[in-house]
C-alpha cells in the first residue's frame, strides 16, 4: 500500500506534467495527450506516467517518443514543485484503458437494442411487476 506521501507526490507529478504538456511543450509530436494517472515507487526514485493518446498507433508511438525525449524537462518542473532528496525519474507508459472503454461501448451499442426499445421493455417489466404484486394478497393484513 502506498503511503500518503507517495500518493501526494504522484498527484503533484500528474498535475505538473499535465499542465506542462498543455502550456510548455512546443514539440509538434506531442498532441492529444491526457495524463490518466501516475505511479510512484515507494522510494520515490521512479514515476510511471500513464498517458492516453488519441490517434493511430503510429501517432501514439511518435507522441510517446516525444514525451520521453522531454523527460528531463518534466523532471526539472517536478523538482521545482516537490521538495525531495531525489527527483523521480519519469517513464511514460501508454494507457489503453480509455481506448478499450470506447471499443466496449461501441460493441455494446451494436449488441444492445436502441434506447427506445430498452425504455419500452423496462416499462413493460415494471407494469408486469406491479400486476403481480396487486394479484398476490397481502399476508400481513390477514
Amino acid at each position: 500500500m502506498a503511503t500518503r506521501r507517495v500518493l501526494k507526490a504522484a498527484e503533484a507529478i500528474r498535475e505538473v506534467i499535465g499542465m506542462s504538456i498543455l502550456r510548455d511543450i512546443q514539440d509538434p509530436r506531442v498532441s492529444d495527450v491526457t495524463v490518466t494517472y501516475v505511479e510512484v515507487s515507494g522510494d520515490m526514485q521512479q514515476a510511471k506516467v500513464h498517458v492516453s493518446i488519441m490517434g493511430t498507433e503510429a501517432k501514439q508511438k511518435l507522441c510517446l517518443k516525444g514525451l520521453q525525449n522531454a523527460a528531463g524537462f518534466f523532471q526539472r518542473k517536478i523538482a521545482d514543485r516537490i521538495q525531495t532528496r531525489y527527483t523521480p525519474r519519469v517513464l511514460f507508459v501508454l494507457d489503453k484503458g480509455v481506448k478499450h472503454s470506447i471499443q466496449i461501448a461501441k460493441l455494446l451499442r451494436e449488441v444492445l437494442p436502441p434506447e427506445e426499445e430498452r425504455g419500452s421493455c423496462i416499462g413493460e417489466l415494471k407494469d408486469d411487476a406491479a400486476e403481480r404484486s396487486a394479484e398476490t394478497p397481502n399476508e400481513g393484513n390477514e
